[in-house]
């Protein structure tokens, strides 16, 4: 691996662990056994670091969020399971780059250059939700009007955005595959409230499916 990739790995597994706020260029050096010349011939700075680190991010999910609004998820997208796969997909790239989202605001702020790249994946979560929402809709899996329609994916994408830190404050380390799986559990039955009858089948669905992927480790 070359020496700038290697900057960029260890850097994100530093951002992730340590924090970025706590996490130095010298340390991100040190822990390479470079000189924190050899790291400056690379990156002028720490700032060059995240906004590179940002960009792997924003075009790896910028693709999995392109899904939904280019076609239906696996075979039926009313299936749990079909949303379930996709939206695991989502949090475990944020997951790998979870540092962003801790301290949001602040990030942004001292970091003023990836702040509409933010805003374009924001946006593109929200158009994610929309579609796969409009989908269960459009097939009588769900039944609302517009206006709540809204409001349900603006909840969804509050909690898809700050799932992470929420975690993190209320609960010890736990392993990301849990992590990833409850907030899944927390985004679908989000959905129940618009189901009708089959409410209660719907969440007993989710926590069957949360309870399977957890004792599953070859799955996702």
């Amino acid at each position: 691996m070359k020496t700038r990739d290697r900057i960029l790995v260890t850097s994100l597994a530093l951002f992730n662990e340590e924090g970025e706020a706590h996490t130095t260029t010298i340390d991100i050096a040190n822990e390479l056994d470079i000189s924190p010349g050899n790291l400056y011939y690379h990156f002028k700075g720490k700032d060059e670091i995240i906004a590179e680190l940002f960009q792997q991010y924003e075009l790896a999910l910028s693709g999995t969020l392109a899904a939904p609004l280019e076609g239906p998820l696996g075979t039926d997208p009313s299936q749990v399971e079909d949303n379930w796969f996709y939206l695991y997909v989502v949090l475990e790239e944020m997951w790998q780059y979870r540092f962003l989202y801790h301290n949001l605001d602040d990030l942004q702020q001292r970091y003023p250059a990836i702040r509409k790249g933010f805003r374009r994946l924001l946006q593109l979560q929200r158009s994610a939700l929309l579609a796969i929402c409009h989908k269960l809709l459009e097939q009588a899996v769900i039944d609302t009007d517009d206006d709540q329609l809204l409001s349900l994916v603006d909840n969804m994408t509050l909690v898809l955005t700050f799932w992470l830190s929420y975690d993190q404050l209320l609960h010890a380390p736990r392993s990301p595959h849990v992590v990833i799986h409850q907030g899944v559990l927390q985004l679908l039955t989000m959905v129940a409230p618009y189901l009708g009858d089959a409410q209660l089948t719907f969440y007993r669905d989710c926590q069957a499916i949360f309870e399977g992927m957890i004792t599953s480790p070859d799955k996702p």
